[in-house]
């Protein structure tokens, strides 16, 4: 494709707006952070929408970064894993991570805790372990994390509303 095709696109990423000019109006938001902003921890599993590694915050609503055109976009604020801590401090999600075990091989860890952080923004499962555990079902572990990653989101919901850990 010739440079008349391309696209300029706008985004804040992690709190620092970005310009980036796509030559190709195909290229997913998770290969266009990946690829072309090196923001590798964000983690391409099936590439289908059905895994969950993927997962973003696009204005702060969860999303599958491997569904998502970047095209269409423009304008969004993208949180990646990358974005959540401040400096040497872990966001209340990413150490209710470590203190609870949430994670194995930590392959599918940056979607979890993305997806968490976006679970409790919405604030749809209170308390219920049960309610956490569908609300974070379209995040897959194979290696069976799922106490400890049930146990981290309450954690981190009570952390985030400031009652002691």
């Amino acid at each position: 494709m010739g440079s008349a095709m391309s696209k300029s696109l706008t985004l804040t990423v992690n709190g620092e707006p970005r310009v980036i000019a796509l030559d190709d109006p195909r290229v997913t938001l998770l290969d266009l952070l990946r690829e072309r902003l090196g923001l590798t921890g964000t983690k391409k599993g099936c590439d289908r929408g059905q895994c969950g590694a993927c997962t973003v915050l696009v204005d702060g609503r969860r999303v599958n970064s491997c569904l998502a055109l970047a095209v269409s976009l423009d304008g969004a604020a993208v949180t990646t894993i990358e974005g959540l801590a401040q400096g040497d401090a872990l966001h209340p999600v990413q150490a209710a991570f470590i203190d609870h075990d949430g994670f194995q091989c930590g392959f599918c860890t940056p979607g979890q805790i993305m997806s968490a952080v976006g679970l409790i923004r919405e604030a749809q499962t209170g308390d219920d372990p049960e309610r956490v555990r569908e609300a974070m079902s379209g995040n897959l572990c194979r290696c069976g994390a799922y106490i400890g990653i049930t146990e981290a989101v309450l954690d981190a919901q009570a952390r985030m509303r400031g009652e002691a850990a």
